[in-house]
């Protein structure tokens, strides 16, 4: 096996053990530590299928989804029409700003969480901050590869318990992949000599996360969080440096 595969197997073997414990992460580890040696188009292009097969298997294990999906489709709706509205934003003339948005969107995403910062959103102002938020996601989804911002500070806010929460952003991620994915196609991110890569990720992935699910009991969670929040704001500095200088 060489260098890359390695370093690729690696990189989806964190993000699934992240995703096994805390229910998040894996496409915001992959891409963020992808970006480090491939373009923004060729990572997003193996995240593809390991973030889908790991998001679509979140999203079903539960008993909510028909009532999120009747809840929270404008959101996804919105989602899909920003990225979509975004294509080219990874590949056109902008696209050397890509690497410090992304840089952005994980150092934001690092500080809310290490802070625990929680909005907590009235029922009737969903109508038109579902959509809003969906839409933004999208673009920063379409810019950068990662669905987490503002998608997960959102459903946080919202008032589902833990389990319906872990399913909507599950649901929330199926929707960014799926979206992503017809930008990626077009802008030629999938090719036959990525079919090791993309294999090799999504076994990883899967090891990953049924590995931190395993130890999920074990382990404490706010410590693995503060770990985890952490390296993403390291990483995304680090990043933001990276295309700036």
């Amino acid at each position: 096996m060489d260098g890359s595969l390695v370093f690729i197997g690696g990189v989806f073997l964190l993000a699934g053990f992240a995703k096994g414990v805390i229910g998040l992460g894996l496409p915001t580890i992959s891409m963020g530590l992808l970006v480090l040696v491939l373009s923004p188009v060729e990572a997003a292009g193996i995240l593809v299928l390991p973030s889908l097969v790991t998001n679509a298997w979140q999203m079903v294990a539960g008993a909510s989804l028909s009532p999120l999906i009747r809840r929270l489709w404008p959101m996804m709706l919105a989602v899909c029409l920003g990225t979509w509205l975004g294509v080219g934003l990874m590949t056109g003339a902008g696209a050397r700003y890509g690497t410090a948005l992304l840089g952005a969107a994980l150092a934001i995403y690092a500080l809310v969480g290490l802070f625990s910062v929680r909005f907590v959103l009235a029922k009737a102002r969903e109508a038109w901050l579902g959509p809003m938020a969906g839409a933004v996601t999208g673009l920063i989804t379409a810019a950068t590869g990662v669905f987490v911002i503002p998608a997960v500070p959102y459903l946080q806010a919202i008032g589902l318990d833990k389990e319906e929460l872990v399913q909507a952003l599950g649901l929330s991620f199926t929707v960014s992949t799926l979206a992503l994915a017809i930008n990626v196609g077009l802008a030629g991110g999938f090719s036959v000599s990525m079919a090791g890569s993309t294999v090799v990720g999504l076994v990883m992935a899967l090891a990953g996360m049924a590995a931190g699910q395993a130890v999920r009991h074990r382990l404490s969670a706010q410590l693995f969080r503060r770990c985890f929040f952490a390296g993403l704001l390291l990483l995304g500095l680090h990043l933001i440096v990276q295309a700036t200088i």
